[in-house]
């Protein structure tokens, strides 16, 4: 528990709300089947009624409850996410690691893999492999998802394995006789733990917006009651042109609040895996501390403005030198100042000039 509880107060923001957020969706994956009011399959005179005391999501056009699909839906959604993320990132992880840690012609060959199936666009060619499935059901969405899920993540892993292999810890493994095998396991794989766990979430939430798409546009399973099979059902029952909100929008915003819970947990398993965002936020943190509303502004600390003398120039301190002009020439300070060449005969007082005009000045 302690364990726990140190993880937890050094995982960000991000990632705190995203694991909460998170963990409502995955309880009412794991106990809403159970307690759910309603079968969801069963048909009612009460057609398109809205929220009231006895469905509280309201019914649909053939009077079945929506809360019951939409917890129902929520399950089938995720369990299809996780074995699409499980799988693609155990391809991403074999074929990125063992690119990088081969090398050599094998690292051409699976780096060229990783570029076909990422050129190839995705959704039609999800389209038509799930046209020639000849059973439905997930298995066949799993294994299609899944197919052409894990390039990305290898690629990601592949360049972060590549740095690591060059490594001095690696050297020395392989100078004391590891195999290869081992070294993979314990010395390459811990030190990506981060970026797998972000890769991981990065491919669930591919995987519940591409199961979602393909419902809604009937292309997937519509036998079951997953949050695109609702949406392709009130599509298909004109709920927008109805006024029927409530057959839509409870779906919709499940998927768009599982999709924001786990775009807020990567940002928060790159941040925490990434020592450079990790410094970036404590520094900011720091400041963010230092910067009180009680603390003084900078501006009130600093010297006080000087007055301005009426009678001319400012009187200097004592013991202060007066300022001269930055602009000096050599020598100038040796040389007396010279006066104005049109400067005006410096005028004698009058008893002066009488004394003189008598010849009683020497």
């Amino acid at each position: 528990m302690k364990a726990l509880a140190s993880l937890w107060r050094r995982l960000p923001g991000t990632a705190r709300a995203g694991t909460v957020l998170m963990g409502v969706f995955i309880l009412a994956a794991i106990i809403g089947p159970q307690v759910i009011p309603y079968d969801p399959n069963a048909v009612t005179s009460l057609t398109l009624q809205p929220p009231t005391s006895a469905h509280l999501l309201g019914t649909t056009q053939t009077g079945q409850d929506v809360l019951s699909q939409v917890l129902v839906g929520i399950r089938l959604t995720l369990e299809l996410a996780l074995y699409v993320g499980v799988i693609a990132t155990a391809l991403s992880v074999l074929v990125g690691v063992t690119a990088a840690f081969l090398g050599g012609i094998w690292d051409d060959f699976l780096s060229l893999l990783c570029n076909v199936f990422l050129v190839i666009p995705a959704l039609p060619l999800l389209i038509v492999m799930l046209g020639y499935f000849p059973q439905r059901g997930q298995l066949p969405e799993i294994l299609v998802l899944s197919i052409l899920g894990w390039a990305w993540g290898a690629r990601v892993v592949r360049a972060q394995a590549l740095t690591i292999r060059n490594r001095d810890f690696v050297a020395a493994s392989r100078e004391t006789g590891e195999k290869g095998w081992r070294i993979i396991l314990f010395e390459i794989i811990p030190n990506i733990v981060s970026l797998i766990a972000a890769s991981f979430v990065n491919t669930v939430l591919y995987a519940i917006g591409a199961s979602v798409a393909l419902a809604f546009i009937g292309v997937a399973d519509v036998s079951s009651w997953a949050l695109g099979t609702i949406l392709y059902c009130s599509q298909s029952a004109n709920s927008l042109q109805l006024g029927a909100w409530w057959w839509f929008v409870p779906p919709g915003l499940a998927v768009a609040l599982i999709g924001t819970a786990l775009v807020l947990l990567n940002s928060g398993i790159d941040e925490l895996g990434n020592p450079r965002l990790r410094d970036a936020r404590g520094a900011s943190a720091a400041a963010w501390h230092k910067l009180r509303p009680t603390d003084p502004t900078p501006v009130l600390a600093a010297a006080p403005a000087r007055r301005r003398w009426r009678g001319g120039r400012q009187p200097q301190a004592p013991g202060r030198t007066p300022r001269r002009s930055a602009l000096r020439l050599p020598g100038a300070e040796d040389q007396p100042p010279t006066p104005p060449k049109c400067a005006p005969p410096a005028r004698r007082p009058a008893r002066e000039a009488g004394m003189a005009e008598r010849g009683e000045l020497p």
